[in-house]
């Protein structure tokens, strides 16, 4: 009875906090510590140090990018490719977008390239929401193969502390699944949005819009683009930096031998990853001049504490109570997880609904899952099942994108699922999943 009260708690803070958006989510976690260790008298839980100091440098890393304005280095080239094959814009919107997360470690990026995905949809005749609502499901899927994400950070941190006697999977081996499995999941996604809804031609509702000569006006309107902006020696360089500093993480992560010795033992990825990304901040400021002061006002550095704030929270509170209960808890899902381990997969999807976040998620039911059995070639094969809050149009990316259609085509439903972006992420999720899941039994993990 007293663990059935613990879990309504969590739920409660979940339900509440990620109604209330932003830091809500991390101080309701504050609120069930509380709860938890004076009025059920559980031992306060252990919250993850190591993945919030984690975050905390690969976010002032990434905003310090964005302060610089070396990631319009990379919104530019995108916006290119995109405009130099308007046909195949379905397509190449999500991988576009995807990409971008990838390299930047944030979803955030998609907001600077939907005006510019609408205009080039539009202005060749294109259904907008084909393109626009998968751009957005990939911005966020992309998460999970980003080496430098939260999610991904996390998870790291969370596999390198498996049980004993487990298999620990390392960070490139990590990558190795999610990356190409997200890719065919975005892929699933395109070829998915390449044909869906009607033609602009042939949809009455659109037809009717743009009859009007204001409703015409507002809908083609004027042209959005960074190409015309000049881009500075310094803006290069720091976008330099910064891919540099990625492409040094993983080649320690893949030759562990070039990693320093610590206790006999090569240096923990975990400390790498926060030394590169603290040292690419810092190169990008001393050789690009950028004003320190700017990079707290950026949008990467909001979202990124955010997180911090997020994971401390809700870790600490899940951590609290699955720990106490622990024996329980594996005496009931042990078998259950371990004869039918895509059940993991379905938890970590709810759970990311529940809290609006990828790291969060992970960091609530990853250390749950590895301590009641879980096998971490399951956890790393269906990782993608993290992204769940597509399923009510609620997520800011979503919200935005269907601003930005001034078409009116990207929209939510009468029923309000039977929204623009339940479909390709139900199509993109799965699909990783399904590829997750096939390349762990390849590489032996599962």
């Amino acid at each position: 009875m007293a663990f059935a009260l613990q879990i309504v708690l969590i739920l409660a803070c979940l339900f509440y906090g990620a109604r209330k958006g932003g830091l809500a989510l991390g101080l309701l976690g504050g609120i069930g510590v509380v709860v938890l260790t004076f009025a059920f008298q559980l031992p306060p839980g252990k919250p993850p140090v190591d993945v919030i100091l984690t975050i905390v440098a690969v976010v002032a890393a990434s905003a310090t990018l964005q302060a610089s304005g070396g990631l319009n280095v990379l919104l530019q080239g995108a916006e290119r490719v995109l405009r130099r094959n308007p046909r195949y814009v379905s397509i190449l919107a999500p991988f576009t977008t995807c990409i971008l997360t990838m390299l930047c470690g944030t979803g955030h990026v998609v907001y600077t390239m939907l005006p510019i995905i609408y205009d080039v949809a539009i202005k060749n005749g294109i259904r907008p929401e084909r393109p626009m609502a998968a751009a957005s499901i990939a911005s966020q899927m992309g998460i999970i193969a980003s080496p430098v994400s939260v999610a991904v950070v996390s998870l790291v941190a969370f596999l390198a502390k498996a049980p004993a006697g487990v298999p620990i999977i390392d960070f490139v081996t990590l990558l190795s699944i999610t990356i190409p499995s997200t890719l065919v999941g975005v892929l699933m996604i395109g070829l998915f949005s390449w044909f869906r809804g009607k033609d602009l031609d042939q949809d009455p509702d659109f037809q009717r819009l743009i009859a009007d000569p204001a409703g015409r006006q507002a809908v083609y309107g004027d042209s959005t683009t960074l190409l015309d902006q000049q881009l500075t020696r310094p803006q290069w360089t720091a976008m330099w930096i910064f891919v540099a500093a990625i492409a040094v993480v993983a080649l320690l992560g893949a030759v562990p031998a070039l990693r320093p010795l610590v206790a006999g033992k090569p240096l923990s990825m975990v400390l790498a990853i926060q030394m590169f990304m603290l040292m690419a901040g810092a190169l990008i400021i001393v050789l690009t001049r950028t004003n320190p002061a700017s990079i707290g006002k950026t949008e990467v550095f909001r979202a990124g504490m955010i997180a911090v704030v997020a994971v401390y929270g809700v870790a600490w509170m899940a951590d609290t109570v699955f720990e106490a209960n622990l024996p329980g808890i594996k005496a009931g899902l042990s078998e259950v997880v371990t004869t039918h381990p895509w059940t993991f997969a379905l938890a970590l999807f709810i759970v990311s609904k529940l809290v609006n976040s990828q790291a969060a998620a992970i960091s609530a039911m990853v250390p749950l899952g590895l301590a009641i059995g879980v096998s971490p070639g399951y956890v790393v094969a269906f990782a993608a099942a993290c992204y769940g809050y597509y399923i009510l149009p609620t997520y800011p990316s979503d919200l935005a994108t269907i601003q930005f259609d001034r078409s009116g085509t990207t929209r939510i439903g009468k029923y309000v699922v039977n929204h623009s972006f339940i479909l390709p992420g139900l199509i993109g999720v799965g699909s990783s999943c399904v590829a997750g899941w096939l390349l762990a039994i390849a590489r032996g993990l599962v």
